[in-house]
């Protein structure tokens, strides 16, 4: 009896130290720096936002101040199973780094998601809690104020395992980017940062991987920087990054990951001329939304197309 004991105990203590190799290894892995072939990140940038911040270009007439051929990755609407898993590989292979706007319900639905994005070092930003299809402009203020808060709250819960008063990372975008004055100064005094976008990747339009590849490139060619939005929801857009990613490498852009900061970043203003691309489109949907009947809601976020921010062509 006593030698089973012994031999019982033996194997645990051999499974024990297999496992824990096997973890090591794994942490390794991770840790493992960069190669050279890889695109990587070029660069960190501080994002602070005391007194409040509103950039991208679509929609505000500042961005990032950028240098030619620097991007920021930034993902919208996730997390989503069948989806974020394989644009986060697609990421890691390159080891780059990005942004995601997470919609509350959906992280709080994939919690084990969100957590990944937190290992593998993305920053975890928030898009609301609901993503309604009538976007913030479509409720009240205190709806409004409501689904952002409980957004900011599912987000840490999922992320971090807890949640206090304020967001730990102050980085917000409206759905649709239909703001308005009153949620901005709001945001403002809370000290959140809003951001819109530089380009858009337009992956609410059904398309191919390919198509939307050689869309984005065409447009990240043309203006040469800039915050790019995608939706880690897409199946198109998950198919098409890890080539996506090796044709940045190849045309010399680099990749910019933003974390929070407690400066100020500095700033571009907008071209001489500037108008804000949203808001014409944002008064084209509402104006169809009055001429037609309401939508039937239930929608989930990760299967909403962004009603503020469809153009006519891709």
């Amino acid at each position: 009896m006593l030698v089973q004991i012994l031999k019982r105990r033996q194997r645990m203590v051999l499974a024990q130290s297999l496992a824990f190799g096997v973890i090591l290894a794994l942490s390794r892995a991770q840790a493992a720096p960069c190669t050279q072939e890889a695109l990587g990140v070029s660069r960190v940038l501080e994002v602070g936002a005391s007194g409040g911040l509103q950039i991208g270009l679509k929609t505000y007439p500042r961005s990032l101040a950028l240098v030619d051929h620097e991007i920021v990755l930034t993902f919208d609407d996730g997390p989503a199973a069948g989806t974020t898993p394989k644009v986060l590989d697609a990421l890691a292979k390159e080891c780059v780094r990005a942004t995601f706007f997470l919609v509350g319900r959906n992280a709080e639905a994939l919690p084990e998601l969100v957590k990944r994005e937190v290992a593998d070092g993305h920053t975890v930003a928030h898009h609301t809690y609901s993503h309604p299809d009538a976007t913030m402009r479509g409720l009240t203020d205190g709806a409004a104020r409501a689904d952002i808060s409980r957004g900011f709250q599912a987000d840490d819960l999922a992320a971090y395992g807890e949640a206090t008063a304020s967001p730990r990372v102050r980085f917000f975008r409206f759905p649709g980017f239909a703001d308005t004055p009153e949620l901005v100064n709001w945001l403002s005094t809370q000290n959140i940062a809003v951001f819109g976008a530089d380009l858009w990747a337009s992956d609410w339009t059904l398309m191919t991987a390919d198509a939307e590849r050689d869309l984005v490139l065409d447009r990240l060619d043309k203006e040469g920087r800039g915050i790019v939005l995608f939706h880690d929801t897409k199946q198109q857009t998950a198919a098409m990054l890890p080539s996506f990613l090796q044709e940045l490498k190849k045309r010399g852009y680099k990749i910019v990951h933003i974390i929070p900061g407690s400066a100020p970043p500095p700033l571009r203003d907008a071209p001489a001329g500037w108008v804000s691309a949203t808001e014409k489109i944002i008064a084209e949907v509402f104006a169809r939304r009055r001429s037609q009947k309401p939508q039937s809601p239930g929608a989930s976020p990760e299967e909403a197309t962004p009603p503020a921010i469809v153009p006519a062509k891709p």
